[in-house]
């Protein structure tokens, strides 16, 4: 067994034009300041990193991890979460989704996938040129609008999906295979990719790509009512990535999972901060030590209610004191008798 490293955060949410949030050295600083030993860089913000720069420059990748180091942090991971969810977008969506991509292709569907899926080919060659080994991402969704079946799917409907995801996909998969980074799909609601069943059928039209995988964040499954730790039990050979993050499920008389179209206060399934909501971090830390889990703790703050900074300062020590550190004997070795093949045999019976 492996100890998981941590704790480490996300600075996705913490960005500001205000400092320490204005930049990689001060917002290093900053984390470091709060018990976090990694940073998990959003790769579209430009006030962190120049994606295309580190994918074509060794020497530019080395200068942001040096950024990095001399906070006294490490790099877990990039993402990509903007641009993957640009691979893959329905028709119904085009229009909200425009502001993920650059004012060029605004309006013009095509390019903007075609902008989305070099994106995720630099953050392939970014990650192997900061010394990374996986990568965190979103599927994007041609079939999310149909997946509550009113009116019936036409038949056939869902297969077409995933095989054109896949088809799409496949691409960027074989880069990161080239690059020697797993992708890993952070299953969520909005994307085709949101429980178990719907990235088993991605694998199945993928081949079983084996960079094809997972960033566990149990937030998501709280709100979809899903068995959150049986997960692990099924996916844990393609867990990478790891998002600490909480989350509440009170459904009422008036709303459940749907919501209601309420906002994020009201609905009765909300994100929350470490240890204000319902997730059971102690099994889930327990399972992935069982199963061996090599990757980082990170935090991933999102809640309707308390103020990012108390988030982040709460959420170092909530980390570090859910990791197990992993132990280098059995608990009844004082009780142990010795053996050779010879006592074995004996104690069996055997001649």
């Amino acid at each position: 067994m492996q100890t998981i490293k941590g704790p480490a955060i996300f600075l996705a949410q913490f960005m500001d034009d205000k400092p320490p949030f204005n930049s990689l050295a001060s917002i290093c600083k900053w984390a470091a300041g709060l018990g976090y030993i990694g940073v998990q860089i959003p790769s579209w913000d430009s006030r962190l990193i120049d994606l295309q720069k580190a994918a074509e420059s060794k020497t530019y990748a080395d200068e942001i991890k040096g950024i990095v180091q001399n906070a006294g942090l490490q790099i877990t991971e990039l993402s990509t979460h903007l641009q993957g969810q640009l691979v893959a977008v329905h028709p119904a969506y085009d229009a909200l989704f425009d502001g993920f991509a650059p004012a060029a292709v605004h309006g013009n569907p095509k390019a903007r996938q075609e902008w989305a899926v070099q994106q995720l080919k630099y953050a392939a060659k970014a990650s192997f040129n900061l010394g990374l080994n996986a990568h965190a991402t979103f599927s994007g969704a041609l079939l999310w609008p149909t997946v509550y079946p009113w009116p019936q799917r036409p038949a056939g409907l869902v297969e077409t999906g995933f095989k054109e995801l896949a088809a799409r996909w496949l691409p960027i998969l074989n880069a990161f295979d080239g690059a020697g980074v797993d992708l890993c799909y952070e299953i969520h609601p909005g994307e085709d990719l949101h429980d178990g069943i719907t990235y088993e059928r991605f694998l199945e039209h993928t081949h079983n790509h084996p960079r094809a995988c997972l960033l566990y964040d149990p937030s998501h499954f709280v709100l979809q009512c899903l068995n959150y730790l049986e997960y692990i039990d099924y996916y844990h050979e393609r867990i990478r990535m790891f998002h600490v993050k909480d989350a509440e499920f009170n459904p009422t008389g008036k709303s459940g999972v749907y919501g209601g179209y309420q906002g994020w206060v009201e609905r009765p399934g909300r994100f929350r901060s470490l240890g204000d909501g319902q997730v059971d971090f102690k099994g889930i830390f327990s399972k992935l030590t069982q199963y061996n889990y090599k990757g980082w703790a990170v935090l991933e703050w999102e809640c309707a209610l308390k103020h990012p900074e108390d988030g982040a300062k709460e959420g170092a020590p909530f980390i570090k004191n859910h990791i197990i550190r992993v132990t280098e004997k059995a608990f009844d070795d004082f009780a142990g008798t010795g053996s050779d093949e010879k006592f074995n045999r004996t104690v069996l019976g055997l001649k």
